[in-house]
């Protein structure tokens, strides 16, 4: 790269409506100039989770004012944009074309070259928003609708070593909480509810103890908690309750990480052995706690993004699509909006994780 880069990145695959601009310099310096995030809690919140329908829409009504506040707050204009970077997949599919159709929009009236972004190679990226954290490492991916384990390579060179056969991470956390009763987003009501309880007060399924490989299983887990969820009684439980959970997701991602580790570290010896995870559920404190002593176990740094950058937000599609423009790598305007978008097309051609059939983004 010869040149210093400014790019828009948006961000509309779930229920977070999200601008950035982010300057990558020649030497690979990276300045998050802006990062606006509005949210839809409440108008998915009387449901207890996200409403495809309803987010499509709320994303129509607030792009155009968050990619503008994102351009005010930056002190720039669209004029000093060297491109644009706009989620196209995966996730919800009418959200997604509408940032991808705003995306396109302002690439095609400013002359502006668009890179159409794989959202988990956002998140895949994203400890780099703050952090110097050179190529390759290994990565946790943990959120909603997504759990890998990724060896990353280089820029868009994702090798999928492990995934979720059944639920995420995130989407066990959230179902969880919501069998407790917990408000719409479960995730960190339940990390809250967890504060002060007792892990152990609960016996919990340990998923894949037996199976080869670094996949992941919630399901057990999932359906063993809200049927324990459907017992308690005081608020002590709730609490033993939560904290058990936590404890149990907490350590099958590190159970699974530990192998992936071990496997890493042989197959790049005597090479910077560094660890990476991304995505909302490495908010989770103790879920960051398990994962730092098990990167330290192995001689592997620990990096994962600040807390703004782990949730869905534009910063990390501006900066992923940034390093794809210091290539020289853009797509057309006819780019399309992808619901299920894997990051290692041949393992998932190859090797899938899921049934023929089977619908949703992790497929």
């Amino acid at each position: 790269m010869s040149q210093t880069l400014t790019v828009l990145g948006l961000e509309t695959s779930c229920d977070e409506t999200a601008a950035s601009v982010v300057r990558l310099d020649a030497d690979g310096a990276v300045e998050v100039l802006s990062s606006v995030i509005g949210t839809q809690f409440a108008q998915h919140a009387p449901y207890g989770g996200v409403v495809p329908e309803i987010a499509a829409r709320a994303h129509v009504e607030t792009i155009d004012a968050v990619a503008a506040q994102a351009m005010q707050e930056a002190g720039l204009g669209y004029g000093d944009l060297s491109g644009v970077a706009a989620t196209a997949g995966p996730g919800l599919v009418g959200g997604v074309m509408v940032g991808l159709s705003f995306g396109k929009a302002v690439a095609l009236s400013r002359g502006l070259p668009l890179v159409a972004v794989n959202h988990l190679e956002g998140h895949a990226v994203s400890a780099r928003l703050t952090a110097d954290i050179p190529y390759p490492f290994l990565l946790l991916l943990v959120s909603g609708g997504h759990c890998q384990l990724l060896a990353v390579e280089g820029i868009g060179a994702c090798r999928r070593l492990g995934s979720t056969i059944d639920d995420a991470a995130g989407e066990a956390f959230d179902k969880i909480a919501k069998s407790m009763g917990l408000p719409y987003p479960g995730g960190p009501a339940l990390e809250k509810l967890a504060e002060g309880g007792d892990p152990a007060a609960y016996d919990l399924p340990r998923a894949l103890l037996g199976r080869q490989g670094f996949d992941f299983s919630f399901s057990g887990l999932k359906t063993a908690a809200a049927r324990f969820a459907a017992t308690v009684t005081t608020e002590a439980q709730r609490r033993d309750l939560a904290a058990a959970v936590q404890s149990a997701i907490a350590r099958q991602l590190s159970e699974r990480t530990d192998k992936a580790m071990a496997a890493y570290a042989a197959e790049h010896a005597g090479q910077a052995l560094r660890f990476v995870v991304a995505g909302g559920v490495a908010a989770n404190k103790t879920v960051r706690a398990k994962l730092q002593e098990t990167a330290a176990k192995h001689g592997f740094s620990f990096d994962a993004p600040p807390l703004a950058y782990c949730t869905d937000n534009a910063a990390m599609i501006a900066l992923a699509g940034a390093e794809r423009l210091a290539l020289g790598i853009s797509d057309p305007l006819d780019a399309v909006a992808r619901p299920r978008w894997p990051l290692d097309a041949e393992a998932a051609a190859s090797n899938p994780t899921h049934a023929f059939g089977r619908k949703g983004a992790k497929a």
